[in-house]
C-alpha cells in the first residue's frame, strides 16, 4: 500500500535518502521551475539547500509516498506563482488567469516504477491543493504517443486516466492538462 503525505520539515531526510541517488534529481532538487535554466550551472549542494529552505519555510511544496516507511517517490505540487520559471517556457506558459496549482516534478525509486506510486502521487496533488482552496491543478506531461522521451513531469495518458483534461497543446508532445477541483 502506498501512503501519500505533504513534505513537512521531519519528513526532510526521507526526501533526501530518496533524492540523493545521482542521475537528474540528485542535481536539480526541484529548482528548474523555481529559478529557472540557472540551476544547472549551480552546485547541486545549492539546489538541495534552496529546496530545504522552502520546506522549512512551508507550506509544504510537495508531497512523499512511502511504501514500508521507505519513501519511494516524489511529486513537486505549489501555486503556479511559486514555479514561475514555466512561464518563461512558451511550451507551458499560462493558459488564462486562474490562480492553478502545478505539478512540475515526479520521481519515483527504481524498482517501484509503473506500480501505481505516480498514480497515487497525482491523487495526493489534488488532495493538497483542494485543502488549500484551489480552484483547479495543472500538468505539463509528455505525450508518449509523440515522444518516447523519459519525463519527469509524466505522461499525459497517466493524468488523463486521473481526470485531467487537455487545456492547451502549443507543441506537438507537450499538452497542458487540467483537473478543475471547484
Amino acid at each position: 500500500m502506498t501512503v501519500v503525505v505533504p513534505l513537512t520539515p521531519d519528513l526532510w531526510p526521507a526526501l533526501e535518502e530518496l533524492l540523493d541517488h545521482g542521475g537528474p534529481a540528485a542535481r536539480c532538487w526541484c529548482m528548474a521551475y523555481r529559478v529557472g535554466p540557472s540551476y544547472r550551472t549551480r552546485p547541486a549542494e545549492q539546489n538541495r539547500a534552496d529546496l530545504r529552505a522552502v520546506v522549512e519555510d512551508g507550506p509544504p511544496p510537495g508531497l512523499l509516498a512511502f511504501r514500508d516507511d521507505v519513501a519511494v517517490g516524489w511529486c513537486q505540487v505549489t501555486p503556479r506563482a511559486d514555479v514561475p520559471a514555466l512561464d518563461r517556457q512558451w511550451r507551458v506558459r499560462a493558459v488564462d488567469d486562474v490562480p492553478v496549482w502545478a505539478i512540475t516534478c515526479f520521481y519515483v525509486r527504481k524498482g517501484h516504477r509503473r506500480a501505481g506510486v505516480m498514480r497515487a502521487l497525482i491523487g495526493g496533488a489534488l488532495d493538497l491543493a483542494r485543502a488549500a482552496g484551489a480552484p483547479a491543478v495543472e500538468a505539463y506531461p509528455l505525450d508518449g504517443a509523440l515522444s518516447p522521451s523519459a519525463t519527469s513531469m509524466g505522461y499525459a495518458t497517466t493524468f488523463a486516466a486521473a481526470g485531467f483534461v487537455e487545456v492547451a497543446r502549443r507543441s506537438p508532445e507537450r499538452p497542458i492538462m487540467r483537473y478543475v477541483l471547484r
